[in-house]
């Protein structure tokens, strides 16, 4: 059984998705973002960059949402949500996965944590200002991408599909929502009926 430890609409929805998806056993753990639990000394011992999401799997104890997403395609490739190895389909889902996680996700970071980023609070409007353009430049890769597709590998479903419906949530509060996109936001729109996404999303009090 695994043990995922969460916050509603954090980075550990993607992994959460994905043992719902492939229908394994799993236990929810809460971790308190408005207590600041996740930089509690029991918490860092689990995890010493103190955020959320861990894993506890047997011994094994794995933090950072993509890397626990990969051990979990991997360790039930039946589920088919990762290419076989060798696969060029393979390499464009890291490649897209770590676009989502270094380029889209880092964005939404400073967008949404700019205090931490300047040493001068006045500058704070202007960076915001300036990641609404860096995530819609993401955003638009991301729909040049999807063009006439309906996932962001081909026909088939993968982690990297639960993965940027995660950050697309995040993102709805950009000033170009990604909803705008006509490819990008067609798929969303699919992608918010789709199962695993509903009962999820439910859990966590999330409307996708």
């Amino acid at each position: 059984m695994y043990k995922l430890y969460y916050y509603p609409n954090n980075a550990s929805l993607a992994p959460h998705f994905l043992l719902h998806e492939m229908n394994l056993e799993y236990e929810l753990q809460l971790v308190d973002r408005k207590s600041n639990t996740q930089k509690s000394t029991e918490y860092l011992k689990l995890n010493p960059a103190g955020r959320i999401p861990t894993l506890i799997d047997g011994s094994l104890v794995l933090f950072e949402s993509p890397a626990i997403c990969i051990h979990l395609c991997e360790q039930n490739p039946s589920k088919k949500l990762i290419p076989p190895v060798g696969s060029v389909d393979r390499a464009k889902f890291f490649q897209w996965l770590t676009f989502l996680n270094n380029t889209l996700q880092a964005e939404l970071m400073v967008y949404y944590y700019p205090q931490k980023h300047t040493t001068d609070e006045s500058c704070i409007p202007s960076i915001i200002k300036a990641q609404e353009e860096r995530i819609s430049e993401a955003l638009l890769i991301l729909d040049n991408q999807l063009k006439g597709k309906n996932f962001l590998l081909g026909n088939d479903i993968s982690a990297c599909d639960f993965f940027l419906f995660m950050l697309a949530e995040w993102s709805l509060k950009i000033e170009k929502s990604p909803l705008s996109f006509p490819s990008l936001g067609s798929y969303l729109r699919k992608l918010a009926k789709h199962a695993t996404i509903r009962e999820v999303c439910k859990k966590e009090n999330i409307r996708p």
